[in-house]
């Protein structure tokens, strides 16, 4: 009821359509789409669903796909393409969710119930301190150490035009003005925007990124593994004629229900689906000159020093130190007990973890 009510705002006798992926894919399970249906015609809109294919091939795909959205009120996706008309989507299209709750266990765990509103509030406040922030640092346990000042746009109304459900990170930093080494550890993984073979490069080493702005200036470790690393961004932006060396932007998950049961190898698609939600995780946008790109790198337990004050502390959100954030929590102070007792499986633990 939370995605329904508070994040899509439905009414009693608008449209509703849900979008979901054919039953057995293997990505969402099948009673979540199912669920929403029922509660949305519960509280009396009028729900019609379909489904999609997977991954949309090409640009008349994406057409018809927008084209098949027109005359509803509001859109539900529980099906991957959402994800891929995200950042394109026609902006006179109907009001639209993107669900990032895979299955009914996630729908009605603390990820899926969280108060929608207060971590949109969180959201904002998170964001003002970041555009106003003359310094921000980025290390994390393996070493990495990356710092600036963003570059932020002079237009930068928001980063998508499809909301997401649960609420999972704020809008992108820009890479301009960022520089320092970032470690790539256990794997490399697409970014949903699109489908490729092979769709994720597992590291046997630790690879270090050594950026300046937005271009990528070299790969530094094992020789074997960055003649791997190289091989697999050189195959991927020929697949699609971008820029190799293109860092785009990054950031981190603030959503302490976030959580992956299994190890992020075992299903690294659904992984890399929801579990960057997570605040152990921050993500780069790689390999183009757009968001999201085509790989994504991920950082284990981030520490982000916003004007030398760690916001993110080895993974660990502490929206208590964000400047403004008390009337936020005084109102939703289930949030921040659910801060203080985050989930911690992200499917990325270290044997140590273990």
């Amino acid at each position: 009821m939370t995605l329904l009510r508070d994040c899509v705002r439905g009414e009693p006798g608008q449209r509703l359509l849900i979008v979901s992926e054919p039953e057995g894919s293997g990505f969402y399970d099948d009673a979540a789409p199912k669920v929403t249906a029922a509660a949305g015609r519960f509280i009396g809109m009028r729900v019609y669903q379909t489904q999609s294919e997977c991954f949309l091939a090409t640009a008349e795909d994406r057409e018809l796909l927008l084209d098949l959205l027109r005359g509803f009120d509001h859109i539900v996706f529980f099906s991957r393409v959402g994800d891929q008309i995200r950042f394109s989507a026609d902006k006179d299209m109907p009001s639209s969710t993107m669900c990032y709750t895979l299955d009914l266990e996630s729908l009605n765990s603390a990820f899926g119930t969280a108060c929608y509103r207060g971590m949109c509030a969180i959201k904002e406040v998170i964001e003002n301190a970041l555009l106003a922030a003359q310094h921000i640092r980025v290390s994390c346990p393996l070493g990495t150490d990356y710092e600036g000042y963003p570059q932020w746009p002079s237009c930068s109304a928001g980063d998508v035009r499809i909301k997401r459900f649960p609420m999972l990170v704020p809008r992108p930093i820009p890479a301009e003005g960022f520089h320092g080494k970032i470690v790539l550890d256990r794997f490399l993984v697409g970014t949903g925007s699109q489908f490729y073979q092979p769709y994720h490069l597992p590291l046997h080493d630790t690879v270090f990124a050594h950026i300046e702005n937005n271009r990528i200036l070299d790969f530094t470790g094992p020789d074997s593994e960055v003649k791997r690393v190289r091989g697999h961004y050189a195959h991927v932006s020929q697949l699609y004629d971008i820029d190799p060396d293109y860092v785009h932007s990054w950031h981190a998950g603030i959503h302490p229900g976030c959580h992956f049961p299994s190890k992020a190898e075992s299903d690294i698609l659904r992984w890399s689906g929801t579990a960057f939600g997570n605040p152990r995780i921050l993500h780069f946008h790689t390999c183009g000159n757009y968001a999201p790109g085509e790989i994504s790198w991920n950082i284990l337990d981030p520490t982000i020093r916003i004007d030398d004050v760690p916001i993110w502390d080895k993974g660990w959100l502490q929206p208590e130190r964000l400047p403004g954030i008390e009337p936020v929590l005084e109102d939703h102070p289930q949030l921040l007990e659910l801060y203080r007792n985050p989930h911690r499986n992200v499917g990325m633990e270290r044997l140590e973890e273990a």
